[in-house]
């Protein structure tokens, strides 16, 4: 999970969550995406995939770990996908964010 602002910006939304997986192990399912590279807080290159059609992020490739591939975790569409383990930049976290699980809100579909 990222609170950096680029995620922010990139998600339209307040933190964006990825699941890293081994480059080997990712391929594009169908037709072909559309390439964004920024410089990251760490100086090294970020290079985002993402849908033609709709603009939806797929996956990215960070330069700092060239063997991994970072998929957006809501790509999937999968409620039961596992909890993010790891929380970054959280010096840029909405304050409201850590308490989401304790709010009274309204649950419906």
């Amino acid at each position: 999970m990222c609170h950096c602002l680029e995620c922010q910006r990139r998600t339209g939304s307040t933190f964006g969550v990825q699941a890293f997986y081994l480059r080997e192990q990712v391929r594009l399912a169908t037709g072909v995406a559309k390439r964004y590279a920024r410089r990251a807080d760490s100086g090294r290159t970020v290079t985002f995939n993402f849908c033609p059609e709709c603009g939806g992020t797929v996956f990215w490739e960070p330069e700092q770990r060239p063997e991994l591939i970072a998929v957006a975790v809501g790509m999937f569409a999968d409620p039961d996908f596992e909890q993010p383990r790891n929380s970054i930049w959280e010096k840029r976290q909405h304050s409201w964010t850590t308490a989401i699980a304790d709010q009274a809100i309204d649950r419906s579909d």
